[in-house]
């Protein structure tokens, strides 16, 4: 497999190259000035990446998120990535994430307060916020490193320590959307997915193949898992001897590895069932899903999914309440690993510097 794996990435090399020409083209248009990127008169975080698969980015936009919340009033822009719908969309509790797409109503779900939109149009999206809320003090762009119509004030990209970017090509030969090189346009790095107990040394040897300038700031962060919550409200409460339950593990995330992995290591046994990043569930997927779980011989087991999923699942009518009541997600929340970790005054500062209210804004 390995072989094959190998002669494929040789064969879309050509691909990979064409590729390359298009983006480095087309970032050359916005570093000349020739395609103009936009500033705005409040602060934009933007937070993404530069390869295709989870990095973990809404877990740290909802860190964002968390920070700011209770000083700020903010609002959070996505694309709404394999949405149906088309154009700018505010994001309520109760939108179909085939509007809306998941991560944005997740978002909403969990920061009630918080404005949600959505836009293909970034630039489109900040001005209709802007208009639609004139309290509106800071914006957090969800996904958005490649899109630069916008000029944010920062620019967080980050980089799923399994995946360094050294040893991967662009696509289709790889999963970069872009070269490395690219990571001059950040100014704060996040090397995110870490071992909780990463040693200083291997940070240090990160650092160093990264080679990033002196102004731009480098953190590491690891993801922490929570208690199950029901996916529903009719689901029994989650049975306390953990270790005599079976779990089927449902999801549909680009990387489910780690999430099975701590499955693994709290329960007697777990069964996987994955399906596509972001995927719609279809009543066939459904009936799966049923088939499966009723095969696992033992009365003690539940269903667990991730929190994105479970939004998904949550929109979905015909669910037999037996699935329903086994039915759970589990929270994911990132830590930083440094102990001296400045990111938080590093955005509180920017954004009380820059908010929208302040004397500088308007420059």
């Amino acid at each position: 497999m390995k072989k094959n794996n190998t002669l494929l990435t040789i064969l879309l090399l050509p691909l990979s190259f064409l590729y390359g020409i298009v983006v480095s083209f087309r970032n050359l248009l916005f570093d000349t000035g020739i395609l103009a990127s936009r500033e705005f008169g409040l602060p934009v975080i933007s937070v993404g990446n530069i390869t295709v698969g989870g990095t973990g980015k809404t877990p740290h936009v909802e860190y964002i998120i968390s920070l700011l919340k209770d000083e700020f009033k903010i609002a959070v822009l996505s694309r709404g990535y394999k949405r149906r719908s088309s154009g700018f969309i505010i994001v309520s509790p109760s939108s179909l994430p085939e509007n809306t797409g998941d991560e944005p109503l997740q978002i909403k779900k969990k920061f009630p307060s918080v404005e949600v939109a959505v836009s293909e149009s970034r630039v489109k999206g900040i001005d209709k916020i802007l208009a639609q809320n004139n309290e509106i003090q800071a914006i957090v762009l969800d996904d958005a490193f490649q899109h630069r119509w916008v000029r944010p004030g920062i620019s967080i990209l980050l980089i799923d320590h399994n995946r360094p970017l050294k040893s991967d090509r662009l696509l289709p030969a790889g999963s970069l959307r872009e070269r490395a090189s690219a990571i001059t346009r950040a100014v704060i790095i996040l090397v995110t997915k870490c071992p909780p107990d990463i040693s200083p040394i291997d940070r240090r040897v990160i650092t160093k193949d990264l080679g990033l300038f002196p102004w731009q700031s480098l953190y590491f962060t690891t993801q922490e898992y929570g208690e199950p919550v029901p996916v529903f409200k009719n689901s029994r409460p989650f049975p306390k001897s953990k270790k005599l339950l079976k779990v089927l593990m449902v999801t549909g995330i680009a990387t489910p590895g780690i999430l099975k992995s701590h499955l693994l290591e709290n329960f007697q046994s777990v069964e996987q069932l994955d399906f596509p990043d972001h995927h719609n569930f279809t009543a066939k997927d459904i009936k799966k899903i049923e088939k499966v779980f009723n095969s696992i011989e033992k009365k003690q087991k539940v269903i667990i999914t991730t929190e994105k999923d479970a939004v998904r699942f949550s929109a979905i009518t015909g669910i037999p309440n037996e699935i329903k009541a086994r039915m759970f997600f589990i929270p994911l929340w990132i830590r930083f690993i440094e102990k001296d970790n400045k990111f938080n005054q590093q955005i509180l500062n920017y954004v009380r510097k820059n908010k929208r209210d302040h004397i500088l804004s308007s420059r």
